[in-house]
């Protein structure tokens, strides 16, 4: 039977920051987002990848949220520098959008505010750019 375990393998997931700022009432105004990607290698080859997702929504309020994940890859040694860079790039911040998706669901879900559900994102092409 074949192996299909990942050798990347995620250690810890926090939340760094996490933000609302209500500047007003509801309104018809659209949201705006960017997301920064930070990527690091730490101790014991451990790899740091941060999302931070800061968002607008003018007149109404604004969100920050940071999350940080630590990641290992059991198998550094067999894999070529580019592939654990896009091993990590990748699969790290894929693993990691879910979490940033329901925290700002969460975060928006506040009396007089629509709650925003993040849409699906196309990781390889995001990062590629």
């Amino acid at each position: 039977m074949k192996n299909y375990d990942s050798s990347l393998t995620l250690q810890k997931l926090v939340f760094d920051r996490i933000e609302f700022d209500r500047k007003g009432f509801k309104n018809e105004n659209e949201l705006t987002f960017e997301l920064q990607v930070q990527i690091g290698i730490g101790e014991d080859s451990i790899h740091k990848v941060t999302l931070v997702l800061k968002g607008e929504k003018k007149e109404e309020y604004n969100f920050t949220i940071s999350l940080s994940g630590f990641f290992k890859i059991e198998t550094p040694d067999s894999m070529s520098e580019e592939m654990t860079r896009n091993l990590i790039n990748k699969n790290a911040v894929a693993i990691m959008m879910p979490y940033l998706r329901s925290e700002l669901t969460l975060l928006t879900a506040q009396p007089d505010t629509d709650s925003v559900v993040l849409p699906p994102f196309n990781i390889n092409s995001m990062l590629d750019k």
